[in-house]
């Protein structure tokens, strides 16, 4: 029987650290795991894209601290694929590989105007004011009075909530400085809410949607005759929608009945609308969309259609919300419309005729089924991939009784002049912004600078 297998984990976010899990579970072998992430933090998005008032969503980090204590596990933070290691310097030091670097990228709208100053990418911002590292430099130009966010999913509602919360209330949180400083001076005064579709289609979840019946400094304003549901959609509503959507559907009438009681800040969610062009004098200053209409398909399905109605605003900060996507991998297929790295059950195959490839490439989360579900989700797919590795490439390994001595990762980092960061490492680091936050009654103040980060390290080992 062979000693160990040895798998390469390329990101550390929640796909990343199930698949190791899963692995770390197979009681028949003898896996080692090693865990590489770009940035010296792990936790993926749930460090950087979790909400900074969603800290109990937060808390799934314990379970990946638990599984990296694993002994049989190593994280190399702020080593960067493609650039610090590549493709075969994976295949030569390991048995096998599983890429779960999610989507990184974000949909365009495709519209006039959108690469105005004030026009940009929830991904962004929402990257910004988690205080990751590639984004700490952005600036936002909260003076103005009016922001739109395009899209109805949980995003845009944390953008558009994050804009109209009362800043002192995030003060209590694992904000990034720089961006509650900056939030403290917000000027503004209405967010809109843009959604193509009806409130039975939005994407939002009721327990994100119901976060907006309590906030203390804004008002939520929904268009009159907005919730009367056409025939088909009262229809489909009585008889195929989810209790998800049911309850959306209570919370939006609640916010309808709600009178305007003169709080600094409104947000109004406007359905049925689409953005036509973003205009200005060099910045954002007006926003052009067209009012639509749900038409019944042949399938059965209401689909937005443009009607001749156009409306324009004020505008001075636009957000679109429409969608991650994923980015290509140097030396792996990709699929540019979806996004993501063609695989069968997690293991990658050619994209032009469908041939499995090397049976030692597999992967995870968001690049391999696109950016759809919670964090949970990817716990199932993590564990989706490993059992087709298990099934294929490990069980012939197996069976074929051959395991090549891979050398050690590190000997090619080291020699490289990685400054690689191990997960004790990154403890050291999560203590320290610990106790930075104990002193303001926060849950951590966030270093944002991998510089300041590296430092860190230099000094507590």
């Amino acid at each position: 029987m062979n000693s160990f297998w040895k798998i390469a984990v390329i990101g550390s976010g929640p796909a990343g650290f199930y698949a190791a899990g899963e692995l770390f579970r197979q009681q028949s072998w003898d896996i080692k795991v090693d865990m590489f992430e770009r940035l010296p933090t792990p936790f993926g998005l749930v460090r950087g894209g979790v909400a900074p008032d969603h800290q109990k969503i937060k808390s799934v980090t314990k379970i990946y601290s638990r599984i990296a204590e694993n002994e049989n596990f190593r994280f190399f933070g702020n080593v960067e694929f493609g650039r610090d290691i590549k493709q075969s310097d994976l295949l030569e030091h390991y048995d096998a590989v599983i890429y779960t670097v999610g989507s990184p990228a974000d949909r365009a709208l495709g519209i006039p105007g959108e690469d105005l100053s004030g026009s940009h990418s929830a991904t962004e911002f929402v990257a910004w004011y988690n205080g990751h590292p590639d984004f700490r430099e952005h600036k936002f130009d909260l003076s103005v009075k009016y922001a739109f966010v395009i899209g109805m999913g949980n995003v845009a509602l944390d953008v558009a909530r994050i804009l109209a919360k009362n800043p002192e209330e995030l003060a209590e949180t694992d904000i990034a400085d720089y961006a509650l400083k900056a939030l403290r001076k917000s000027q503004l005064e209405d967010i809109w809410l843009v959604g193509r579709r009806g409130p039975l289609q939005a994407a939002f979840s009721p327990v994100e949607l119901r976060e907006f019946l309590e906030l203390p400094e804004a008002d939520v304003m929904i268009e009159e005759n907005a919730l009367e549901l056409d025939a088909e959609s009262q229809h489909i509503l009585e008889t195929i929608s989810g209790k998800d959507t049911k309850k959306n559907i209570e919370i939006l009438k609640q916010m309808s009945a709600m009178a305007a009681s003169g709080k600094k800040r409104k947000v109004h969610f406007l359905f049925l609308a689409s953005p036509l062009e973003i205009s200005g004098d060099g910045k954002v200053e007006k926003i052009r969309m067209v009012r639509n209409q749900l038409v019944k398909k042949e399938d059965g399905s209401l689909r937005p259609q443009a009607t001749d109605k156009i409306v324009e605003e004020d505008a001075g900060l636009v957000f679109r919300s429409i969608g991650y996507h994923g980015k290509p991998l140097a030396d792996l297929p990709f699929d540019q419309k979806s996004g993501t790295i063609p695989n069968e059950c997690g293991q990658v195959k050619d994209p032009e005729n469908g041939n499995l490839l090397r049976n030692r490439e597999y992967v995870a989360g968001w690049i391999k089924r696109g950016p759809s579900g919670v964090i949970g989700t990817n716990k199932q797919d993590a564990v989706e991939t490993v059992h087709r590795m298990l099934e294929t490439f490990l069980k012939e390994k197996m069976e074929s009784g051959k395991n090549v001595s891979n050398p050690d990762i590190v000997s090619l980092l080291e020699k490289r002049k990685v400054e690689f960061v191990s997960f004790a490492d990154w403890k050291l680091l999560d203590a320290h912004e610990i106790e930075a936050g104990q002193k303001q009654g926060r849950p951590r103040v966030k270093l944002t600078s991998i510089a300041e980060m590296l430092e860190i390290f230099c000094q507590k080992r």
